[in-house]
């Protein structure tokens, strides 16, 4: 058993947050096989909306490697192995506009019992495609199971700057939250 494993699991009466830099495969917008990238008529990979072709194209939009393993899948497997034993895997490697929705999956989706939230991104000019700056805000309630979500834009670039209702979301936690 690895370390991640053997935290998660020692943490079982607690709510589970975990932070990482890429999504899992097909949880959120554009995380799923080859979603990352585009192809020029002749078959040939090109940068995409999302993401380059550097590396493999295949899994440029979601955790590809683990270790030197390709698709290694570890977390997936674990996560449908133990549903529920992490409540939110918040991530930030697609960027792109908080209405995007790719193969039916937007920013914030749940799966295997977990809550994934791609809270993406704080830089306009990151991607091959200028999209908005914004934040995602989460407000924890004393008692409650339920966590809103919402979604500040720092720019007029794809709606008025400020709270953008649309992308707000609730997702409920395995436990209720009690403040330390």
């Amino acid at each position: 058993m690895g370390l991640v494993e053997t935290e998660v699991e020692a943490a079982k009466d607690e709510i589970v947050i975990s932070c990482h830099h890429h999504m899992l495969r097909e949880t959120t917008v554009a995380s799923g096989d080859f979603e990352g990238v585009s192809r020029y008529p002749d078959g040939r990979f090109r940068h995409g909306r999302y993401h380059g072709v550097d590396g493999v194209p295949e899994g440029a939009s979601y955790l590809y490697f683990v270790d030197e393993e390709p698709k290694a899948q570890k977390f997936e497997r674990y996560l449908a192995e133990h549903p529920g034993s992490v409540d939110v895997w918040l991530g930030g490697h697609t960027h792109t506009h908080p209405d995007d929705i790719v193969s039916g999956r937007s920013h914030i989706e749940q799966r295997w019992g977990t809550n994934f939230v791609n809270c993406a991104q704080l830089s306009k000019y990151h991607s091959f495609v200028t999209c908005p700056p914004m934040s995602r805000h989460f407000t924890f309630t004393a008692g409650s199971r339920l966590v809103r979500v919402r979604c500040y834009l720092h720019d007029d670039s794809h709606a008025p700057q400020g709270w953008y209702g649309p992308a707000e979301r609730v997702i409920e936690l395995s436990k209720p939250f009690i403040p330390a």
